[in-house]
């Protein structure tokens, strides 16, 4: 009986879809959600998911209940067992677009940058779904001067970012002036207060149960200063050229200077690239607060007894000499996306981070496809697609036999926590899903 219902379920089972697949405009909105069937290291689950969105004017709303239950029907404990889980049931709450003139999200940060990114890139609040945080983003621009934001979690402290930029020469007459007349300049400070930010060294206390901290650096400082200029800007291209410096408190320092390309292709094929050459001077490491940082920050190995974390990697950043970091966005008709991302010093073999995403979702065509996959500290090419406890991975290749059903599998290379005696994380495994899906999205329009 149990195995013919297995079977029923994923004939008809309902799973939730990212909004990727539908671009939500003003006044549009997304119902997605039902039942599934997930493999998670191995051991199925009866998935309950419940995902609709809704863009009303400049506000947008995004909810993700998620529940998963063992075969004896229990609720997988983690599910809920923080309170910041039931906040995350709103995924997201927001007014606006980055590099709207004002622009607000509340709940998942899935990557958040500062400026050009020297210290805060593609921050990722959320990497493990297990625990999943509720932050803030909060960017101003009042075209003489602005303020961009990022806070990590509501639920503890966490990470704090903040950048302030002026374009002094829109305060006069000299905003005419050609190229000169945009130029910008910002100042960056961002720093974790979470617990564990500085940790080098502890053990588990043998009377309380719980970790122990013997050697800690205390939270990590950040300040940055940076200038911008545009050199030119139009409807079919633009190029802006920047400088940043920063400064790792108690540490070391780095620079680098780029260019960034956009070109517009009317429609047709839209390409913006980005390139640098960062200088890093010792105990210093470029865009601190990155993708994977909330899992590098601290990890302790109960069977070992060893700590690692980012400030040890920190502190260990001696000659790493230069880099070159590059980016590239493609898109085709709006309908075909694909961003890549790759950083490499000169003399560190073991300093790639690797950022590559795709949506495929042609308009009134059956395929669907995304991916999204994050690496750090790669070796060399033979270790850039290798999963492993430095990777962040996320695939969905599916096919649409009617317009709002989609037939698809998932795969997920995530993190779960491992965490003591008294519910404090230790430190992150990855945790592997598979899940096949039949997914049910339904459109909505409230402009008619």
């Amino acid at each position: 009986m149990r195995r013919t219902f297995l079977i029923i379920t994923l004939l008809i089972s309902f799973s939730s879809l990212k909004a990727q697949y539908f671009s939500l405009m003003q006044d549009e909105g997304l119902l997605a959600g039902g039942l599934g069937l997930t493999w998670i290291d191995g051991q199925p689950h009866y998935a309950l998911h419940f995902r609709p969105e809704i863009a009303l004017s400049n506000f947008g709303i995004g909810l993700d209940l998620n529940m998963e239950f063992n075969s004896g029907g229990e609720l997988r404990t983690e599910n809920f067992n923080e309170f910041s889980d039931y906040l995350s049931i709103i995924r997201y709450v927001r007014y606006g677009y980055k590099n709207d003139p004002v622009y607000v999200r509340l709940g998942a940060l899935d990557y958040a940058s500062l400026g050009h990114g020297s210290i805060m890139y593609m921050y990722n609040n959320s990497p493990a779904f297990d625990t999943r945080k509720v932050g803030l983003e909060f960017d101003i621009d009042f075209n003489t001067f602005g303020l961009e934001t990022v806070y990590g979690n509501f639920g503890q402290a966490g990470v704090i970012g903040l950048r302030g930029y002026i374009r002094p020469l829109q305060m006069s007459s000299a905003a005419d002036i050609p190229i000169l007349g945009n130029l910008e300049v910002g100042a960056t400070f961002a720093t974790d207060f979470d617990k564990n930010a500085g940790v080098t060294a502890g053990g588990i206390d043998p009377v309380s149960g719980k970790f122990k901290a013997t050697e800690d650096e205390g939270s990590i400082q950040a300040y940055g200063f940076d200038l911008g200029l545009p050199v030119f800007s139009g409807s079919v291209a633009s190029l802006e050229l920047y400088y940043d410096f920063a400064v790792l408190s108690s540490f070391g320092n780095g620079s680098s200077a780029g260019a960034i390309l956009r070109l517009n292709g009317l429609g047709l094929v839209d390409i913006q690239t980005r390139f640098e050459r960062r200088f890093n001077n010792d105990n210093y490491i470029p865009s601190y607060f990155n993708s994977l940082y909330e899992i590098e920050r601290f990890s302790f190995d109960q069977s070992t007894g060893i700590v690692a974390s980012k400030v040890q990697a920190l502190k260990a950043a001696e000659s790493i000499g230069n880099g070159y970091y590059g980016e590239l966005l493609v898109r085709v008709l709006n309908t075909f996306d694909i961003i890549g991302s790759y950083q490499r010093l000169d003399d560190q073999p073991n300093s790639g981070i690797l950022h590559l995403a795709s949506d495929i979702s042609p308009e009134g065509m059956p395929l669907v496809a995304r991916a999204g996959y994050d690496k750090v500290g790669i070796d060399d090419e033979g270790d850039l697609f290798t999963l492993d406890d430095r990777s962040y991975m996320f695939t969905e290749i599916g096919y649409k036999p009617l317009p709002y059903l989609i037939v698809s599998m998932v795969y997920h290379w995530t993190f779960t926590p491992v965490r003591d005696n008294d519910d404090n994380i230790l430190k992150y495994k990855p945790q592997k899903k598979i899940e096949p899906r039949v997914s049910f999205v339904y459109p909505l329009d409230f402009k008619n």
